[in-house]
């Protein structure tokens, strides 16, 4: 079985990042930071893509306790998300500084629609933070435990 993004995720990503587009064609000072952002951000979301998110989507599955050995290869993303964890943190960091200047000049220039943008964005990355990246990580611990390593 090959782990899928879940679609509200997958979709959620594609939003953020329609969203982000319109930003760095928003003019003056709001596009410059709203680019600033996307090139820390882009590079960030590939990773998410191909191993820190794909985990979460065997999550229903494994709650209503169907586990079979395909699911082992889950394994190299969720372990490789749990090395480079600290590192994702890191660049959350720097994405949400970002995304505090874009704050900054959105209001600064009256563009509210995307200084909201830009906390949602925050908000997203908290959720990664603090239910995403876990969970994808004890999915990997879980499957460790049932199918032996």
């Amino acid at each position: 079985m090959k782990p899928r993004i879940p679609q509200p995720l997958k979709l959620e990503h594609k939003e953020l990042h329609a969203e982000l587009v319109r930003a760095t064609q928003a003019g003056g000072r709001t596009a410059a930071a709203a680019k600033a952002v996307a090139k820390v951000l882009h590079a960030h979301f590939v990773k998410e893509e191909e191993f820190a998110l794909p985990p979460i989507g065997l999550l229903s599955s494994l709650a209503r306790g169907k586990v079979d050995r395909s699911m082992r290869a889950v394994l190299a993303m969720t372990d490789r998300l749990k090395a480079e964890l600290p590192e994702m943190l890191r660049e959350h960091k720097t994405v949400v500084t970002a995304l505090k200047k874009l704050i900054a000049a959105a209001k600064r220039e009256k563009k509210p629609e995307h200084a909201r943008f830009a906390e949602k964005l925050m908000l997203h990355a908290k959720t990664e933070e603090e239910v995403l990246y876990p969970a994808a990580i004890l999915i990997g611990e879980y499957l460790k435990l049932r199918l032996g390593r």
